[in-house]
């Protein structure tokens, strides 16, 4: 969604009002029967357009599903706050959030900032939906409040790294955000490799929230690596591949999905031929499969100033999960309900993505396939 400064300002505006101002929601049927979930994500910064998409994409599938009258009864409203990306800032959210009695956190976005506030809703015995993050780290050990949407970053590294086996490609170099979810991504591609007997050839941090790639640069291109795998942000990600092509770099590059596909792509320009990038949801620009008919006609219908990619694809995905669980809830919905009616998805097909959710597996999907940008805007699967 592109969101102007001056409606980002007031969005942050208006969730400070709230949670200066509302009454403390006691229970689901408050507030005259709303749900309200409680998102900490970046709505400003280097990471922003994530965190902007997923909003996005989940406020289109709950407006259409209010007008229809909501999920088991109740309309559902997201009352979100920006963290920049920051793990303090949004721990601070959290705890804002959760003294509101939120009914459930929901789509945070990243993996240092969802570390920061699991044990949070953790202690709060609050659910944690759908967080936009394939880290390890908040699948095991099993939590029973939280519930994964997409495939991991082990999942996605290993897909990376089986196709340039199979390509002949082994001098493989990794470029990581120096945090939680940079080294997750290292985690998962050093294992790939481990299970081939191989090993990356060299590995380069960038500090989030940061661009400065120089020192990365004189790191990773004196190994002359076939590929560069990347585990950050868009930003760093593009500043990166701009000063390795200027440096004269021929190799590939590939990113895991958390990258920001769209994002990638504007920064970029025509400098993204050839990028290679995981997904976990299917492409939200294919009208083959009927989940991303409905999700266009949603758009359409719902979110003038909704832009369809891949981020806003999920946060549309996340939410009909969230919605599904709660109609499967009963008649008295709580947090424990709730949680028992996500278990009770067990396998289901969202119109062509399949999902699968027990009381003791809560990641719904494995989903992975790549995609390239082709340096003209566009993304070709």
């Amino acid at each position: 969604m592109n969101i102007t400064r001056r409606r980002l300002h007031q969005h942050a505006l208006s969730a400070a009002a709230f949670l200066a101002t509302a009454p403390v929601i006691r229970t689901a049927s408050a507030q005259s029967g709303k749900i309200l979930l409680g998102q900490s994500c970046p709505l400003t910064g280097a990471a922003a357009q994530l965190g902007i998409q997923f909003n996005a994409g989940a406020t289109v599938y709950f407006d259409l599903l209010n007008a229809k009258g909501g999920a088991a009864g109740r309309p559902i409203e997201i009352l979100a706050m920006d963290d920049g990306y920051e793990p303090n800032r949004c721990a601070e959210n959290t705890n804002k959030l959760i003294d509101q009695d939120v009914f459930a956190l929901f789509g945070y976005i990243g993996t240092p900032t969802s570390l920061a506030a699991l044990p949070l809703a953790t202690k709060a015995n609050i659910p944690f939906i759908a967080p936009f993050t394939g880290a390890m780290s908040l699948r095991d050990p099993f939590n029973k409040l939280a519930f994964h949407l997409r495939a991991s970053y082990d999942d996605e590294t290993a897909s990376i790294v089986n196709q340039l086996n199979t390509l002949g490609l082994k001098n493989i170099a990794v470029f990581y955000q120096n945090d939680a979810y940079g080294k997750a991504g290292l985690d998962g591609a050093t294992k790939a490799l481990a299970k081939l007997n191989n090993k990356p050839v060299a590995l380069a941090t960038v500090e989030r929230n940061s661009v400065d790639v120089a020192g990365a640069l004189k790191t990773l291109l004196p190994a002359k690596p076939d590929a560069i795998i990347q585990v950050s942000a868009y930003k760093s990600c593009a500043a990166f591949i701009r000063e390795a092509r200027k440096a004269g770099y021929g190799g590939q590059f590939f990113n895991v999905s958390f990258v920001g596909t769209k994002a990638l792509s504007d920064e970029l320009g025509k400098d993204g031929a050839g990028v290679v990038i995981t997904q976990v949801v299917p492409s939200p620009y294919n009208a083959a499969t009927a989940i991303v008919r409905e999700f266009q006609s949603a758009v359409a219908s719902h979110g003038k100033n909704v832009n369809i990619n891949y981020s806003s694809f999920e946060g549309y995905l996340a939410a009909k999960m969230f919605a599904d669980g709660l109609n499967r809830a009963g008649s008295r919905v709580t947090r424990e309900s709730l949680i028992n009616g996500l278990e009770a998805i067990g396998r289901a097909d969202y119109g062509g993505f399949q999902v699968s959710l027990s009381g003791r597996d809560h990641v719904a999907s494995s989903f992975v396939e790549k995609s390239m940008l082709t340096g003209d805007g566009k993304v070709r699967v």
